[in-house]
């Protein structure tokens, strides 16, 4: 089920090329909290075939901004630090972003990362800036 909250919101994520280029796909957004998932295919793999750390940064990171601009104000990432967990053989992957603690200017998310399975492959920890922007 996908939650919109407006079309402003919806071109700006759906405008994000490199999340597009690498197939993921918003399943849910609102204020604070956004699923994204990704199928996973050759393109994703690394050297020794295993999912590529970057690819679970990019869906993790993603799901970040759709959770954080949902807010309405646009949010940049500033800082950001990954736990890699485990490889997962799976074929999905989904992340789980959801807002930790939010000022006027910074916002803290946390991101899980998951394959079908319901094995965690990995977390974010990011902190957003709250631009003076609106959506």
């Amino acid at each position: 089920m996908r939650i919109v909250m407006n079309d402003k919101l919806m071109k700006l994520l759906d405008n994000d090329r490199f999340a597009a280029l690498v197939g993921i796909e918003l399943v849910k957004v609102q204020p604070g909290y956004a699923v994204a998932k990704m199928e996973i295919t050759e393109k994703h793999l690394n050297g020794v075939n295993i999912i590529q750390g970057g690819a679970i940064f990019t869906l993790a990171d993603f799901a970040f901004a759709a959770a954080s601009n949902a807010c309405g104000q646009i949010t940049v990432g500033i800082n950001a630090s990954i736990s890699y967990f485990q490889a997962s053989n799976g074929k999905t992957l989904i992340a789980e972003a959801k807002e930790v603690a939010v000022s006027q200017k910074i916002a803290n998310y946390n991101v899980d990362v998951f394959n079908e399975n319901k094995d965690h492959i990995a977390r974010l920890s990011i902190t957003g800036y709250k631009k003076n922007e609106n959506i």
